[in-house]
């Protein structure tokens, strides 16, 4: 059997950017979380604020230490499977992986251990000044892996020397339109994954009946974050689609599931692409709304698929269906942060348990959300791994051989399967037990004594098992 080592390494580079974002789409959020907390616990000294950081620590030092870990496997795809790539673009990726590793990285590893090992070694000040560097390189490092790969979306600011793709304007490069609307976008949903984490957290415990101070303080503090930020999501995400409309016309129509060219254009709701017969079954569409969403007038011409030549075409059915899956879980974040912030100007958030529910099992929401996002993304873009500069077909290292990708698949579907059943298991352990101890000391101490063991934790201890 012959196995092709284009189609197996775009599989890999798949599932390992599929199961790598998770991380930093939560740790990103979850480090601007911390450190809001342990600035409220600074200027107000409440011990509730203490035990919510406390937890929440622990909760992100295992994402932090997996994202870094599954960040660094990607990095070495690029050399291994993606030769063609690295060589021609190095001279641009290079640079700006660098500049992660020493803007991010200096600023992660320098104040990370403060957080884990500093509380009573450092002042309160520099402690919350170590909690906000974190903040800040977990921000640097998305805005390089996203100038990254939003340049190889929209390549600008570069040019040819002997077949290389060499940078001719950084700026350019770094802060073109693509990414102006592209590294908001991503930086608001790793803020909605979080707080949408800290609502179901908070639900969860409110409706168990357990660390009702600490339950409340999420979710109130969630609810407020999330209804403020997925409005300005849904704007900036509208932007980033009026850049792609300009930019990437052939990913476009693949969203849209546009076939032919249309004057007034058509929105489709749903349907189920045909590609081989270039047509959608079952439509459903609302006339002129294509044209108003992609232009803002009622009459636009639109392009569809067969004005482009079918080498040149991508995908349609995958960017289809994520874009409506990631703006429908942005609607349904939207329905519990409002409708909560409702029920709590009314008094009745805390008693309303159906509400609790909703909001406890919205809590993959946002996860699902930036996933179908770079599935929509990374999809849309092909058959190029450089717009309209290098395909990915020609792309790959030319001496890789299908059965050297299948076996290299295998072992990290092996090995990430055990990282992941790890992981949730301990997160699982972590937010089963939640919030424990007292300010003043470390959790599960008090005065310098042991505390008694929490009910859930003597379970788990006698048990050997989750919760």
């Amino acid at each position: 059997m012959v196995f092709d080592p284009v189609l197996l390494s775009r599989v890999q580079f798949a599932f390992l950017v599929s199961y790598h974002i998770v991380f930093p789409a939560f740790t990103i959020g979850l480090a601007a979380w911390l450190a809001t907390i342990e600035g409220a616990h600074l200027a107000t000294g409440d011990p509730r604020y203490r035990r919510v950081f406390d937890f929440w620590l622990k909760v992100f030092s295992l994402s932090f230490g997996m994202g870094v870990v599954t960040g660094i496997v990607m990095a070495f795809q690029f050399g291994t499977n993606w030769g063609v790539l690295s060589t021609r673009m190095g001279a641009i990726q290079g640079p700006l992986l660098g500049y992660e590793a020493f803007t991010a990285f200096l600023l992660e590893a320098s104040f990370f251990g403060v957080m884990l090992l500093g509380r009573e070694r450092v002042s309160p000040r520099f402690y919350f000044f170590a909690c906000s560097m974190v903040a800040v390189g977990t921000l640097f490092s998305s805005f390089w892996i996203l100038a990254n790969n939003t340049w190889m979306q929209v390549p600008l600011g570069y040019s040819m020397v002997a077949g290389k793709i060499i940078p001719a304007d950084w700026w350019t490069i770094t802060t073109g339109p693509m990414m102006r609307v592209r590294w908001p976008h991503m930086v608001l949903g790793a803020f909605l994954t979080t707080g949408m984490s800290v609502i179901a957290t908070g639900a969860w415990y409110l409706l168990r009946g357990v660390h009702r101070a600490e339950g409340r303080l999420m979710l109130h503090w969630g609810l407020g974050l999330v209804a403020v930020l997925i409005p300005l999501q849904l704007y900036v995400g509208h932007l980033t689609g009026l850049a792609v409309h300009a930019h990437q016309p052939e990913k476009f129509a693949a969203i849209e599931a546009r076939w032919q060219t249309q004057q007034p254009a058509s929105e489709v709701l749903f349907a189920i692409p045909d590609e081989a017969r270039e047509r959608n079954r079952y439509a459903l569409a609302i006339p002129r709304l294509g044209s108003y969403i992609g232009t803002g007038t009622w009459d636009s011409r639109e392009i569809g698929l067969t004005s482009i030549a079918a080498a040149d075409r991508p995908p349609v059915a995958i960017p289809f269906f994520t874009f409506r899956l990631m703006v429908g879980m942005g609607l349904v974040i939207l329905a519990v942060a409002w409708w909560g912030n409702w029920l709590r100007w009314r008094g009745r958030l805390e008693t309303t348990r159906w509400f609790l529910w909703c909001a406890l099992l919205a809590f993959p929401s946002g996860f699902l959300a930036v996933l179908a996002g770079w599935f929509t993304a990374e999809v849309g873009r092909q058959p190029w791994v450089v717009y309209h500069l290098l395909r990915t077909a020609d792309a790959v290292t030319p001496a890789l051989t299908g059965g050297m990708v299948l076996s290299s698949l295998l072992i990290y579907l092996a090995v990430y399967s055990v990282l992941g059943a790890f992981g949730v298991r301990y997160i699982y352990q972590v937010l089963r037990v939640g919030p424990t101890g007292e300010d003043g000391g470390p959790p599960g101490t008090k005065a310098g004594r042991p505390l008694a063991l929490a009910p859930e934790i003597e379970a788990i201890r006698r048990s050997d098992a989750p919760g």
